[in-house]
């Protein structure tokens, strides 16, 4: 049976809705506040053939079931099957740092296989190295926590208890460790009921078309897209992290995006550096630059769904063994977060050469792990911190983002939750970036340590190479951790480091970095300045440095701004501490 239009939105509202659902009750049964509180964990629905057709809007998934059907073909999957791993290299990617956790299973309808449901969550602490598991110390990936290879955790409703034992005996905290997995078994068991309930109110044979369709219309369209944004020949862009916390950096992201004359689109990410020996490696499955572009094609419609179909517009996908983006077994993963976030960033920076208009840089998120003893018992506080996004082709960026619908803690959760007091937690002033369109500000964050002693760890990136601007646009500010800011004790922390000691009564300030900037600064209505300033977005003095904007006395200078602004600086494409044509 066909799937008529109609029908196809009612199911592609009803698998929404049933995502949803797995969400919030895995929201609310977790442990862990990364999950809890957080929310770093997604869902996604597969066809029968294990292909991605509903996914998260989060633009770093590969091939979930491929790993899973090479140890257990798809063939002898079987109803109440339950599948798990964290294996990064053996999923090529597919998960990308050993916390995060996936579970898979099928979906049945009258005995016939017709789905698959899957549902993926960080967890606190799996072993290794350090509590909380990743560290900027780790050099490879034995040391950032056990490693599940595909496993059949549940065989027709019977759960290997075993396995999860052991599991737990290897985390620090195993109360939390055993909680979460169970919220993220039941999330997926609900799931699973309700693609079956939708299999049976409108048939395997419907659904499957449906699925089908969907996955079709999203290929379709985003090879409609990259046919507008990319003309026939090869557009280049290239990014850079700061530094692997080991002594190596800058370390660059080059990307080439081909459009042939038969219309075939080739992305090669060969030229990147060579993979680091600190942790900031990021096992790029192959599906990913798709699967990002779908996103901010078909990102702002919400009639359409995130799936493989994004990867499917791609006829190659080039990628380099031994490159920061392909690193080779047992190159440590755990921080690839900072360079998946410039990953993304140069995938901005590509449709921006190709000649449209897409957000200029934004800073990667900051994470900090604060591990110690309170009261004579262990704790881990393990956080992240929004920061600012690019200004937007039509807009200001977007202030103090975590990533895609995760979360800032709230302050009354944290200091209920662990021995710290939240002293501030204000908008980190002139850190977006200058321009018509003013960059996304990052956040100030100060914690008072109540606990009798305490080490951090701390990735922060973009301090060296700042998130471009564009258009005459600027770059956003840097990032830093300071402990004792003012005190005679005051010291900067490395942005990438581990083992820093706190103690009772120190105050660790984090400030983060804002995003690029659109457009000529002195471009911006200095009504719209002045409403920065008054607001804290802006402070006086970069008023007048950076947008020609005289402010007295919390009012307008008219004249002085029209005088200051007559002597209009020269700009070039893209802005990172200096205007540049191109980055190398």
């Amino acid at each position: 049976m066909t799937c008529d239009p109609i029908t196809l939105e009612i199911i592609r509202g009803a698998i929404r809705a049933a995502q949803g659902e797995m969400e919030a009750l895995l929201e609310r049964t977790a442990i862990s506040a990364f999950i809890r509180e957080k929310k770093d964990f997604y869902t996604a629905l597969f066809d029968a053939d294990g292909v991605m057709a509903v996914g998260s809007n989060v633009p770093i998934f590969g091939d979930i079931c491929g790993p899973v059907f090479e140890r257990f073909p798809i063939g002898t999957i079987m109803e109440g099957d339950l599948y798990w791993y964290n294996d990064c290299y053996g999923s090529r990617g597919a998960v990308s740092h050993s916390n995060d956790q996936v579970f898979l299973a099928p979906v049945f309808h009258a005995g016939r296989r017709c789905a698959f449901v899957m549902g993926w969550a960080h967890f606190s602490d799996i072993g290794g190295l350090r509590p909380g598991s990743i560290s900027p110390d780790a050099t490879d990936i034995f040391q950032e926590g056990i490693i599940i290879p595909p496993t059949k955790l549940v065989h027709r409703g019977a759960t290997n208890e075993a396995a999860l034992e052991i599991f737990y005996r290897n985390s620090r905290y195993p109360a939390t460790c055993r909680g979460d997995t169970r919220a993220l078994m039941a999330s997926v068991a609900l799931g699973v009921r309700r693609m079956a309930e939708i299999a049976d109110r409108f048939s395997a044979d419907t659904l499957g078309d449906a699925l089908a369709q969907l996955l079709a219309r999203t290929e379709t369209l985003v090879r409609q897209k990259l046919r507008e944004t990319f003309p026939v020949g090869t557009h280049r862009f290239t990014d850079a992290i700061d530094s692997d916390g080991h002594g190596t950096g800058p370390v660059h992201i080059r990307f080439a995006l081909t459009r042939t004359a038969d219309d075939r689109f080739i992305f090669d990410a060969s030229g990147t550096d060579d993979q680091t020996p600190g942790p900031v490696n990021y096992l790029m499955n192959p599906d990913v630059p798709g699967t990002a572009f779908a996103l901010y094609f078909l990102g702002g419609d919400p009639s359409q769904v995130c799936n493989a179909g994004g990867a499917r517009a791609f006829d190659e996908v080039i990628l380099r063994e031994g490159s920061l983006l392909r690193p080779r077994f047992p190159a440590p993963l755990g921080m690839r977060g900072m360079t998946m976030m410039r990953v993304l960033a140069a995938l901005n920076g590509l449709i921006n050469v190709a000649g449209t208009r897409a957000p200029a840089a934004h800073a990667a998120y900051v994470i900090l792990l604060i591990r110690g003893m309170a009261a004579g018992r262990p704790f881990l506080l393990s956080d992240g911190l929004g920061v600012g996004y690019g200004a937007r082709p039509d807009a200001d960026g977007i202030d103090a983002v975590y990533f895609v619908a995760q979360e800032n803690y709230p302050v009354e959760f944290l200091e209920l939750s662990y021995p710290v007091r939240l002293l501030r937690y204000a908008i980190n002033r002139d850190s977006g970036g200058p321009g018509a369109f003013r960059g996304g500000c990052g956040i100030v964050r100060e914690y008072e340590i109540l606990a009798e002693d305490g080490v951090l760890a701390v990735r922060i990136d973009s301090v060296v190479n700042p998130p471009w601007g564009t258009e005459g646009g600027k770059s956003g500010g840097p990032a830093r951790a300071v402990v004792n800011p003012g005190r005679n004790s005051e010291r900067v922390l490395q942005p990438l480091s581990d083992g820093n000691a706190l103690s009772r009564g120190d105050v660790l300030r984090i400030e983060t970095g804002g995003g690029g900037g659109r457009g000529h600064p002195f471009d911006r209505p200095a009504a719209l300045v002045l409403r920065d300033v008054l607001e804290g977005y802006v402070s006086t003095d970069a008023a007048r440095r950076e947008y020609g904007v005289v402010i007295e006395d919390g009012a307008l200078d008219a004249a002085a701004t029209d005088q200051a602004r007559a002597d209009r600086p020269a700009t070039r494409a893209f802005h990172r501490l200096e205007y540049v044509d191109a980055f190398a």
